[in-house]
């Protein structure tokens, strides 16, 4: 006899529009702060919150917080290539990336998906003065995070992409998608023989854990930009790494999660907010 999950405990305000970040882990999220900074910016009122969802119960939570009359979540790892697979309408980049990481609930119910992710990199990059036109690019991972950002990369023209991953055919299978664009995939095993790239994008969530995956040194020159997509209250292990190997610039992902986390306020609530306050605010400046 098959046993239903248990019922997640989501509780909301009845007195305000109600968003949230659903995720594993989540506990970590900025997202709760920077949205509600974001409301004050624009004199709105709403109520976002965290979600933890235990893994096999995503569509169920989505489902609940949507009967709630809920108006519209963000998804974070692991869940973006899975909540692309359970909406009934998606957005042109998100049908690009096959991952949806923003989700709004039509009046008919209908789950609408998104992708803020590419914008929100794309963004941090420009602002940073770091141009992938012309570059030779690693971008680490091949899960919903990296689907997310490889079409707005593209669109950036380098010279290459090189996308590296633990599981071959994953990295592969990705690399085929966005065929015409320069890119291809590599076995991390493999890496030591493509010499250094010009900037080197983490999208694993491994360094959530303090992890990192094996690295050759010689992916790294004084010339090389590092970023990480993971962010963290101290420099992430990949950060870390880059530095004790001579790279030139390294760069967390804080500013790409408020970047994209602007879009999609704009989506919800058709006010785009300013992000470099709010940026400022995290790192405490």
């Amino acid at each position: 006899m098959s046993i239903e999950p248990a019922k997640l405990k989501i509780a909301l305000d009845s007195d305000r529009d109600n968003y949230a970040v659903m995720g594993n882990p989540v506990a970590h999220s900025k997202s709760p702060i920077i949205h509600q900074t974001f409301a004050d910016q624009a004199g709105q009122e709403l109520f976002y919150q965290a979600i933890h969802v235990p893994k096999g119960q995503f569509g169920e939570a989505i489902n609940q917080f949507r009967t709630m009359e809920g108006k519209g979540l963000n998804v974070t790892v692991p869940f973006k290539e899975e909540a692309y697979k359970l909406c009934d309408h998606l957005s042109f980049r998100s049908s690009v990336a096959m991952a949806v990481n923003t989700i709004i609930f039509s009046a008919d119910g209908g789950i609408i998906g998104d992708n803020t992710d590419g914008v929100g990199l794309s963004v941090d990059l420009m602002k940073n003065k770091i141009s992938l036109q012309g570059r030779r690019v690693l971008i680490l991972g091949a899960g919903g995070a990296v689907r997310g950002v490889l079409g707005p990369l593209c669109d950036q023209r380098p010279e290459q992409i090189v996308i590296a991953n633990r599981t071959m055919s994953k990295a592969e299978t990705l690399a085929a998608h966005f065929k015409g664009n320069n890119v291809s995939a590599c076995d991390l095993d493999k890496l030591g023989n493509l010499g250094a790239f010009d900037v080197i994008i983490n999208g694993t969530s491994s360094g959530l854990n303090g992890e990192l995956p094996p690295l050759p040194i010689s992916i790294v020159s004084t010339d090389t930009c590092c970023y990480d997509m993971v962010y963290g209250d101290t420099e992430t292990v990949f950060n870390q790494w880059a530095k004790e190997n001579g790279a030139r610039m390294t760069l967390d992902g804080l500013g790409m999660l408020v970047e994209q986390a602007a879009e999609a306020f704009y989506i919800w609530r058709g006010v785009k907010p300013e992000t470099g306050p709010v940026i400022k605010m995290l790192r405490g400046k």
